[in-house]
């Protein structure tokens, strides 16, 4: 074991190993290669008949996961062969329609129907090009898929398939329009020869003229007695995107998109296979232009195209409030009293086709409107307003999960209540009820098949946990499905009578299990593989977890690894997660595994740990979401420096021996520590840290900070660059060169500006090869080793 330890983390470690019972272990050796962790199954589905479970795993630790199977009758894991590989359907793929006697799903660019009712299944297409988002229309006497970006439909009685739309992905300008009815000069609009001389064809040749007269005379014969031409829906330089079409076939709805041509970064990968250097295109950054798009209606029986327009939306026209702090860019918006961009998402219709909801938001977030679309006339109708000053957000809202319970009550979630919860509106009495409710966030829902309840994931038990309940709409009773303390990841099989569980437990990764779908249910174990023996020769601590109070009153969830025997000096260190809307102060296995071991490994060295669920972070509803609205490096590191008291004051720890550490918007973190609260900490590692937020991406940014040309208040007290003159403690900063996420550039520019500030005691790691999440061992090795011989020279000294 001893020489697992100097191999991986340098003789550096070897003495404070000897120390500790890791000397007899082999953490270090698992911390290096996650393979020494064991295999946790992933992504389980259902087949479409319900009889098997499907899951992706490893247990023989190969290269990759491979595709397991169990069935109902036998729970023992089998690997899935060719065969059943070519012929399996994921449940989740089949569209029903509306008493689900039928279903329809795409595999392999092909469409296929089933009436399970009859017992009959036949393949509707067998084509070169791709088939794809099948679902019945025409009142469920036809099914409708996409094709070379039109919609078919197939009859299900007759077998007819006919061509629904006719999208031409070009100009609507004809280039010979302007030339009509010239006469033959310059000035009248002949500009080339070729116009000349057919003009002057037709002037002196009279059989020429005859023959003209004739055949434009029977091209409008032609014309008058063929049926009519399908519509054309002409995209112009823009992209066509959600084609979609209405249950009654009447109603095909669609958006136009243009996209801006912003600039990009390059990121250069100086490690390559031929010696040169080669140049990765990059996302653009925060506050470029982004794209613009319109959402139309065609109405198929009137031939009739609707461009809906928001014009009419109460509260289109509002400012932002973070406006109020640009005097002379509030003027000037009052003055132009503009619309704010929209997009529009949907519609979702009603099953019947009466109603169709569109789901509207602001390009600055902080509107979103649930509204009815009239069919009759085009308008627009809001049944539900969200607004947030800071940013819409939270479980089930940016991802757009709503739906109807009936044909007049369409549900939707909201965080109108501070939490994320379901509600639902009637579009004939314009009710609106609260379907859940309380201090917890509802992060999944799904409605059941007969549309009786909710099935949904919360952590209404404790912030802590995620459990399964079945909640009845009639009467808003809720029962527990679920019940292991931790989290449980689940899959209805398709009738709802099973549920397939991933579940861990904080010091125990994820294993899969199978129980029947009530409550007090036992939960059969299916999976055994997730701890190795190297894994579980370990003691692995099962963080405390513990609540303090920040300086605003705000309760502060957060871990604590103990030591068994603390260092002299007391040492402590913070983990920040990154993410920023993340949750890891919680009682499952964490996403952040590596850092989870690194954590025992302090304590097992004399360090007291902690891991905050600080401002920002998920779980925890709105207020704490939008906690660090225009100042990050605010709230969530005050949360933070609260921990740090909490620590001295209930574990004794010394607060001049502190650390900090952290990836991502963790390093951020831990950069703002170092530079604005110098002395908090006496070292800190920054892994891959944002260091100027205008540098970074604008769907996530321009939520928290708006834009950096119209907030620049905002961007001047959240980035890093622009307190490095604060620097006065030990900091390392490690950052991959080849990261597409957070961009090596922000440690380049921080290094420049150090150096310019003559800072010393710092040090910068870069590792050529890596992205945002490092995958190469020695990578990892390095970059822990790193840290930790950090810790160990400032905190210990």
């Amino acid at each position: 074991m001893r020489l697992w330890i100097l191999l991986l983390f340098g003789a550096a470690f070897s003495h404070a190993f000897a120390q500790t019972p890791l000397g007899k272990l082999s953490v270090e050796k698992i911390m290096r290669d996650p393979k020494w962790v064991g295999t946790s199954p992933s992504s389980p589905f259902w087949d479409k008949d319900g009889k098997n479970l499907y899951f992706g795993w490893n247990p023989n630790r190969d290269v990759s996961d491979s595709l397991y199977h169990i069935s109902l009758q036998n729970y023992t894991p089998v690997k899935a062969s060719a065969i059943q590989k070519q012929n399996l359907v994921d449940a989740g793929l089949l569209v029903y329609n509306q008493d689900r006697s039928a279903s329809v799903y795409a595999k392999k660019g092909d469409i296929f129907y089933e009436d399970s009712r009859h017992k009959k299944m036949k393949q509707l297409t067998q084509t070169i090009d791709s088939e794809s988002s099948p679902k019945f229309s025409f009142n469920d006497k036809k099914i409708i898929y996409t094709r070379n970006q039109n919609l078919y439909a197939w009859d299900i009685l007759t077998g007819e398939t006919i061509q629904l739309t006719n999208i031409k992905n070009e100009s609507s300008f004809n280039p010979t329009s302007a030339n009509e009815g010239s006469t033959g000069n310059l000035k009248s609009g002949v500009n080339n020869q070729e116009d000349w001389l057919k003009n002057d064809q037709l002037k002196y040749f009279e059989v020429l003229r005859q023959r003209k007269e004739k055949r434009e005379a029977s091209e409008k014969y032609d014309k008058d007695t063929r049926q009519k031409e399908m519509r054309s829906i002409v995209t112009d330089d823009r992209t066509l995107q959600s084609l979609n079409i209405s249950p009654d076939g009447r109603f095909v709805t669609y958006s136009l998109v243009k996209r801006n041509n912003s600039k990009s970064t390059i990121i250069p990968s100086y490690v390559t296979e031929t010696g040169f250097t080669t140049e990765i295109n990059g996302r653009d950054k925060v506050g470029n232009i982004q794209p613009q798009s319109d959402f139309y209606f065609y109405d198929r029986k009137r031939d009739t195209i609707y461009l809906v327009k928001t014009d009419s939306i109460p509260g289109i026209k509002d400012i932002p409030l973070f406006i109020n702090d640009y005097p002379q860019l509030l003027a000037e918006m009052v003055r132009k009293n503009a619309k704010r961009e929209v997009a529009i998402y949907g519609p979702t219709w009603s099953p019947k086709g009466k109603y169709a909801v569109l789901d509207i938001r602001s390009s600055d977030n902080k509107d979103r409107w649930l509204v009815r679309f009239d069919t009759a006339n085009g308008r627009l109708a809001v049944l539900n307003r969200q607004h947030d000053d800071a940013w819409i957000g939270g479980p089930g809202i940016n991802s757009g999960n709503v739906g109807w319970l009936d044909d007049n009550s369409f549900w939707f979630q909201s965080e109108a209540s501070g939490y994320s919860h379901i509600y639902s509106t009637n579009l004939i009495t314009h009710e609106t009820r609260a379907i859940t409710s309380g201090k917890y966030e509802v992060q999944e829902a799904t409605l059941s098949a007969d549309k009786k309840y909710f099935y949904l994931v919360t952590n209404e038990k404790s912030p802590g946990e995620q459990q399964l309940y079945r909640l009845t709409i009639s009467n808003a009773k809720s029962e527990l499905i679920t019940g292991m303390t931790g989290a449980s990841q689940v899959k209805l099989s398709p009738n709802e009578k099973q549920v397939a569980i991933i579940y861990s437990y904080s010091n125990k990764p994820w294993e899969l299990y199978l129980q029947e779908n009530r409550p007090g249910a036992k939960p059969q174990q299916i999976t055994n593989k997730a701890q190795s023996q190297e894994f579980m020769s370990y003691p692995w601590r099962d963080p405390e977890l513990v609540m303090f109070t920040a300086e605003d009153g705000a309760t502060v969830y957060a871990r604590v690894y103990k030591p068994a025997i603390s260092h002299k000096n007391k040492p402590a260190v913070l983990f920040v997660h990154g993410a920023g809307y993340l949750q890891n102060a919680h009682k499952w296995w964490s996403s952040y595994f590596r850092e989870y071991m690194f954590n025992n490994l302090l304590a097992d060295n004399g360090y007291y740990v902690m891991d905050i669920d600080y401002r920002a972070s998920a779980g925890y509803g709105s207020n704490w979401r939008t906690g660090i609205y225009r100042h990050m490096g605010g709230k969530d590191l005050s949360d933070n420096l609260d921990g740090v008291r909490f620590m001295v004051q209930n574990y004794g720890v010394n607060p001049a021996h502190i650390g900090i550490y952290g990836g991502s918007y963790g390093g951020f973190i831990t950069l703002m520590a170092l530079f604005t609260k110098p002395g908090a900490f006496a070292a800190g590692a920054a892994l891959r840290p944002v260091t100027d937020w205008a540098n970074y991406n604008h769907g996530y940014t321009a939520n928290i900070l708006n834009e950096p040309f119209t907030d620049s208040i905002a961007y001047r007290n959240s980035s890093p660059l622009y307190f490095a003159e604060g620097l006065k403690d030990h900091l390392l900063i490690c950052h991959g060169m080849i990261d597409v996420n957070v961009h090596f550039q922000d440690a380049v520019k921080l290094t420049q500006r150090l150096i310019e500030l003559g800072k010393d005691n710092w040090q910068l790691a870069p590792y050529p090869v890596e992205d945002h999440g490092f995958v190469e061992s020695s990578s990892w090795t390095d970059e822990y080793k790193r840290i930790f011989n950090l810790f160990e020279t400032v905190l210990k000294q």
